[in-house]
């Protein structure tokens, strides 16, 4: 049995919190990552969003595989738990923006050949 306890998710913010979070997003392609203990086992999970809530806490929205069974899940977090490693940053700065190029899409079918023959 592990030492290490699993981290809860965290509740979303409501207007008693104070002013709404800043939040913070990265283009889809170079997300940074965390390590959730869940399990027994640390699971990677890509991190969609960072929220920095008025009472000085950082909350970090990911989607994570907390069964090892390719179920994945969104997930937010508050950052200090014990049961939550960092596994990566990103190479690219983040936004505040709601920007349609950082957050990805449907992947698109690759162009198609015209038929030849009868």
């Amino acid at each position: 049995m592990s030492a290490i306890p699993e981290p809860e998710p965290a509740r979303p913010w409501r207007p008693e919190d104070g002013p709404p979070p800043e939040v913070w997003t990265w283009p889809a392609g170079d997300r940074p990552a965390l390590g959730v203990w869940s399990g027994g086992h640390w699971r990677y999970a890509a991190v969609m969003a960072r929220q920095d809530w008025a009472d000085g806490t950082v909350r970090y929205q990911v989607s994570v595989d907390l069964r090892g069974n390719t179920t994945v899940v969104s997930r937010t977090y508050v950052w200090g738990h014990p049961g939550l490693r960092k596994c990566h940053g990103s190479g690219s700065e983040p936004s505040r923006t709601a920007d349609e190029q950082r957050q990805g899409g449907m992947p698109q079918a690759p162009p198609r050949r015209p038929r030849t023959g009868p």
